[in-house]
This record gives structure tokens, C-alpha cells and sequence, in this order.
């Protein structure tokens, strides 16, 4: 039964969360030993789940199972073990366990429960699940989602894209420590982590389960959506330069004070994310020199994290908030200085992928799969350059994550083991049906 494999998943997360660099908070860097110890734990998983295991020269650890014969095109299913500080225990552990599982009801090792009937099985729908597919199914590991050591995010998902540049050996953690050294511990190879990138050709398409990040799934009271984007992102920084004076002797209407531009247009970026048109924008940092109780703040400089689905929109916005700097700087007797430092673009899903996602979740739950924008990145975006790629969102309790407080249900689990059972005889039937043309 899919609520006996769900148990197996979320005594596995927990038994993963156990795995730390810090007492009394889950954190799991590159290349720390906390992170070797869960991917060797993974690696037992995924053997006795049948698969056939290898580690490349980053560190991203790939377990195989062949389909009707070797050498096939994968669908590779999978997630990240690695953690921001402090993290919880399934903003990435759940996109692996329920790939082993997959694997393990293929291959015939997870004979606990039965999976839902085959697209086109037999009379049984346990024979049928064990059926050889057309493709191979690879569970993924990937090494460095988060960037937390580094100043670098998607590492392991960049070498498989073929985006890997060797200049990044030279990165340094806070300690001082290289990439090139941290790759070592991890037991991999600094000169060979260029032949870690895939051909297209290998893989048929990536498929991610991930808690949603989010309180939609939560408030429809549906436990599984499927994701068509990954949104845009643009960071930039507004500098707000006035006058630093004496607190108690410069007259209020005599002020060139940059706080208070920046707070207005902070208020401003808020009221643009407020619109409407799910737009999403965050002030997140901001600082003030000199920084003194008595002394009226010259200098603010504040940051800006602004997100949607669609580029142009994006890009409006982008233009609008920067006019809107520069309006309150000229209506607060101040100056800004402009600048922008990031501008990811927006990742559609594949098309084919998201239909029989949603399929399989209508099916399997019994509600139309609601489609959902992604407002986090995740190792698709780099995977997408290089082949299709798809998401499974699962609910997580009060949309928290990164967070010790993020909360799955068993039953949730259970709901995503089965659709993603029917995901896969459903693309293994359309894969059988193009060959058959």
C-alpha cells in the first residue's frame, strides 16, 4: 500500500535529520561530513532498492535502474540532500526518498505494498509496476543545491546542465577554505568535474517532488499540485545618499535623511507586490551608516528580491521601482545610485510532463491538480537547458519552509507515492505508443 511506503519515507527523513554539522540545528554543507554521512546513507537506500550506484567528480550521487534493455534514455527523479542552516527535514530529503521508492517498486525490492495499476499491465498491477520501463529511472542526489558554503547555487545541477566553469575552484568559504579542497572531502576529482555534464540524449526528463514553500495547496485542501514555472528573479540595490548631521541641532525641515527615502520606497516595492498581478517583492536587507542613535543617517542602502512567472512583467517592475527611487530621492533633497545584479530568467516547465503529472494526480486523488508557479529555484532551472523537466508540489503545514517547523503529512506522502507511481506508467505507455508509430 502507498501508506506503507509513505511510513518507510518519513521514518527515512527522520532518521536523515539526524545527520548534522550542528548539535541542536540540522546543517548540512558541502563537503562537511554530515552531508557524506546522509549521501552514504542514501547510497545504502538506493542498493537495496536494486540500483546500480555511482558518484561523479562533484559529488552528485546517481543510483540506476535499467529499463526493457541498457543503455536507454533516463527519467531521472530526484533532489538535493544539502541544507541551508537550521533547516528542516524535507525541502529536499522528499524528492529523493520518493525517487528510491520508485525504484524500489520497480526493481521488485519494495514488495511492501502494491503501486497503482500499470497503464497498460496485466491482470496484476504488482507484475505490472515490476514490467521493465522503456527508459531507465535514475534517483538523483545532487550535491549542492543551496549555495550555503559557497558563493554558488544548483553545483551539482550546473555540472549535469554542462555549465560547470573551473574558475569556481578558486571560491572561498567564510573560513577561508576552496571549493577545489571542499570537492576533495567530498571524494571527488577538482579535474574532472566538467565530465559530470549529461548528453541530452541520456535523459529523457527530470521529475522533482518538493513541499510546495507555500500555503496554496493548504488553503484549496489539496495535498498535490503540479508546477508549470519556475518564476523570473532580479535582485538589485538602491543606495540612498543624503546628509549625516547632529540628531539634536539639524531642524527637521532642514533633513536630507536617506533612512527615510529608503523606508518610503520600501513601502513603495510593497505596495507594487500588493497589485495583484503575483508579483512578488521583498526588501530583505538593508543598512545605514554611520549608524549612530545621535546622528541622522547618511547613507541607506537597501535590497531588492523581485520575482514572477513572466519576464516582461518582471522587467516592468524592475524599471518602475527604479523610477520610484529616483522620484523619492528628488522629493527627499537626496540621491540614488541604481543598481541591478541579477536577472534569472523565468523557467517554463515541459508541457507533455505537466499533463500527465496532472493526470496522474487527478486520477490517483480524485481532484484536478491545480498548476502552480514555483517562487523558489530549484535544480530544474539549470536541468532545464538540457532536457525536459517537470515538479510535483506536495503541501506542507502552514506553506513553512527552511525552516525546523516544516511539517508533511503521511498521508500527503502517500498521496505523491501514488501519483508519481501513476506518472511513470503513464509516460512508459506514451513512450511504448511513439515507438509503436
Amino acid at each position: 500500500m502507498s501508506s506503507e511506503r509513505a511510513a518507510l519515507i518519513v521514518a527515512r527523513a527522520e532518521e536523515l535529520a539526524g545527520l548534522s554539522e550542528e548539535v541542536g540545528a540540522l546543517t548540512r554543507r558541502y563537503g562537511s561530513q554530515a552531508l557524506l554521512d546522509a549521501l552514504a546513507l542514501a547510497e545504502r537506500w538506493m542498493r537495496e532498492a536494486g540500483l546500480a550506484t555511482r558518484r561523479d567528480a562533484i559529488g552528485n550521487l546517481i543510483g540506476r535502474l535499467e529499463g526493457e534493455r541498457p543503455g536507454l534514455p533516463a527519467l531521472a527523479l530526484g533532489s538535493h540532500l544539502d541544507t541551508v542552516r537550521d533547516a528542516g527535514r524535507w525541502d529536499g530529503p522528499l524528492g529523493v526518498l520518493l525517487a528510491i521508492d520508485q525504484a524500489a517498486a520497480r526493481s521488485g525490492a519494495g514488495d511492501s505494498a502494491d503501486a497503482c495499476p500499470s497503464a497498460d499491465a496485466g491482470p496484476s498491477a504488482d507484475a505490472g509496476r515490476r514490467r521493465a520501463l522503456p527508459f531507465a529511472l535514475e534517483a538523483v542526489v545532487f550535491a549542492d543545491e543551496e549555495g550555503l558554503r559557497f558563493p554558488t547555487a544548483y553545483l551539482g545541477s550546473h555540472v549535469w546542465a554542462g555549465r560547470w566553469d573551473a574558475a569556481e575552484l578558486a571560491l572561498t568559504d567564510a573560513d577561508g577554505v576552496t571549493l577545489e579542497a571542499a570537492i576533495r572531502a567530498m571524494g571527488g576529482d577538482p579535474a574532472r568535474v566538467g565530465e559530470g555534464a549529461r548528453n541530452p540524449g541520456e535523459l529523457l526528463g527530470w521529475c522533482e517532488a518538493h513541499i510546495e514553500q507555500g500555503t496554496r495547496l493548504e488553503r484549496a485542501g489539496l495535498p498535490l499540485a503540479v508546477v508549470t514555472t519556475i518564476q523570473g528573479q532580479s535582485r538589485c540595490t538602491a543606495t540612498f545618499r543624503g546628509q549625516a548631521g547632529h540628531a539634536g541641532t539639524t531642524a527637521m525641515d532642514a533633513r536630507r535623511d536617506a533612512l527615510l527615502a529608503a523606508a518610503e520606497w520600501a513601502l513603495g516595492v510593497e505596495a507594487k507586490g500588493l497589485a495583484g498581478d503575483g508579483l512578488v517583492a521583498t526588501v530583505g536587507r538593508l543598512s545605514v551608516e554611520p549608524g549612530a542613535v545621535n546622528v541622522i543617517p547618511g547613507v541607506a542602502v537597501a535590497s531588492l528580491d523581485l520575482r514572477h512567472p513572466d519576464d516582461a512583467t518582471r522587467h516592468a517592475a524592475v524599471a518602475s521601482l527604479a523610477a520610484l527611487a529616483q522620484a523619492i530621492a528628488a522629493s527627499r533633497g537626496v540621491t540614488v545610485d541604481w543598481a541591478q545584479h541579477t536577472d534569472n530568467a523565468a523557467v517554463a516547465f515541459s508541457p507533455r510532463l505537466q499533463e500527465l503529472l496532472g493526470q496522474a494526480v487527478e486520477e490517483t486523488t480524485g481532484s484536478a491538480a491545480p498548476r502552480l508557479a514555483s517562487g523558489a529555484g530549484h535544480d530544474a532551472a539549470p536541468l532545464s537547458r538540457s532536457t525536459d523537466v517537470s515538479m510535483l508540489f506536495v503541501r506542507c503545514k502552514g506553506g513553512i519552509s527552511h525552516n525546523p517547523a516544516e511539517s508533511v503529512s503521511g498521508d500527503d506522502v502517500a498521496a505523491a507515492v501514488a501519483a508519481v507511481d501513476r506518472f511513470v506508467d503513464l509516460l512508459a505507455a506514451a513512450e511504448r505508443s511513439i515507438a509503436r508509430e
